[in-house]
């Protein structure tokens, strides 16, 4: 389909049909009408989709998803989701998604959980606005790929630039147990969106291992979190920009000397930008991102602001063919740039504080439902690499190369 005759079809969609936000995430499902809707019964309106992802991932240093540097590679990165949605009431939908991933780690670590899970009821519903409330687990609106990022089919690339998008702490910015308003206003220059959420984020052991905590008995306890993002589109589909924010809060508790009961805090600010052609694409993020510990110890307690962004230009060719190149930085913290106050301290490495990525990427995707990806990294820095629980940081290698090669299927 050329890009032009997308952006046609994208603006008359928009006109024409509600807003499937909670199907959207998954972008495997098409939207439901209004008026179609009434001629249909409730079971008519359920829909079933799916996807499957598998990868090799090749690394000449450093183990990234598994032990990647050793033998042929590895290939502990999967990615299986179901989701399903169904309409009760022409202004409700009820929609979900269970996620089996690994990414390195145990087998165990594939057990099926709920991803999203959301009654989303529609108070205004017409050509100009759309008005609505979403209760449950919701995916978090959160720079441009944050809630569709598990299905392989809407990245641009098998991963997702890593100083925006961690994998590191995946589990801080997925998704939101609590509730969600979204509005979205129609007009002659563009579309406006605008959606914030309250409740409790999700933290998992990603987050006690790159904070250093799980080598203590406490554990981290999610509390009250906020997040929110004001999105622009033109009615062209050419220009999209956005702002997303957060606060997510958590409490250590049942701490053991050395540590006492603290309290965590992370603030992002993302800023994203996007422009389409009808053949290639430029997307450019930027974030920054405050991370503060408070009433652990002396040693652990900190504030320090990250800095995070990426440029990248993605090239059309035919209907089948696309390829990327994209520059990614990460810093840690802006006031520590090279990591060298860091290792000074003796508290790791200096490369474990920054991550430039040079990405060269290409998919095929030869039937609607098939895609096959390869990716090279080039990286210089370990700041996001995925820490297991044995992983020593001083072992690691600044520099090192990254080959990934992916099958996705979905239904």
């Amino acid at each position: 389909m050329k890009m032009s005759k997308l952006f046609q079809w994208n603006e008359q969609w928009s006109v024409a049909c509600r807003p499937n936000i909670a199907v959207l995430a998954s972008l495997l499902a098409l939207p439901v009408c209004s008026s179609a809707w009434a001629n249909e019964s409730v079971i008519d309106t359920l829909q079933v989709h799916g996807f499957l992802s598998q990868a090799l991932i090749i690394t000449d240093d450093n183990d990234f998803f598994g032990s990647s540097s050793e033998n042929a590679g590895s290939l502990e990165y999967t990615e299986i989701g179901v989701n399903a949605s169904i309409r009760p009431h022409r202004n409700v939908l009820v929609a979900a998604q269970v996620l089996s991933r690994r990414a390195g780690g145990e087998t165990s670590d594939a057990i099926p959980t709920l991803d999203y899970g959301v009654v989303d009821y529609q108070m205004v519903s017409n050509q100009q606005r759309t008005l609505g409330l979403q209760v449950g687990r919701f995916k978090n609106p959160f720079g441009i790929y944050n809630q569709t990022r598990d299905v392989a089919f809407t990245r641009p690339g098998i991963l997702l630039p890593q100083s925006i998008y961690f994998d590191r702490t995946r589990s801080l910015g997925m998704a939101g147990d609590g509730a969600s308003i979204y509005h979205e206003e129609r007009t002659t220059s563009g579309v406006f969106r605008f959606q914030a959420g309250v409740g409790k984020t999700r933290i998992e052991d990603d987050v006690d291992q790159a904070l250093g905590l799980k080598r203590f008995p406490g554990s981290l306890q999610a509390g009250s979190s906020a997040i929110g993002q004001i999105r622009y589109e033109d009615n062209g589909g050419h220009f999209l920009m956005a702002l997303s924010t957060a606060s997510a809060n958590a409490d250590y508790e049942d701490a053991n000397p050395p540590l006492n009961n603290g309290s965590f805090q992370f603030q992002p600010w993302v800023f994203s930008l996007q422009y389409n052609d009808e053949l290639w694409s430029l997307t450019s993020e930027y974030a920054l991102r405050t991370i503060e510990l408070d009433g652990f110890n002396p040693a652990i307690d900190q504030k320090k602001t990250g800095e995070s962004w990426y440029v990248q230009y993605t090239r059309r060719m035919d209907n089948d063919w696309q390829w990327l190149i994209r520059f990614d930085r990460l810093v840690n913290d802006r006031n520590d740039r090279s990591g060298t106050t860091y290792e000074q301290s003796g508290l790791g490495p200096a490369h474990s504080q920054f991550a430039d990525d040079i990405t060269f990427g290409v998919q095929w995707t030869p039937r609607p439902n098939l895609m096959l990806a390869g990716e090279y990294h080039h990286v210089d820095g370990t700041g996001w690499l995925p820490l297991h629980e044995d992983a020593d940081a001083s072992e690691t290698s600044r520099h090192w190369n990254m080959l990934l090669f992916q099958l996705s299927l979905r239904f």
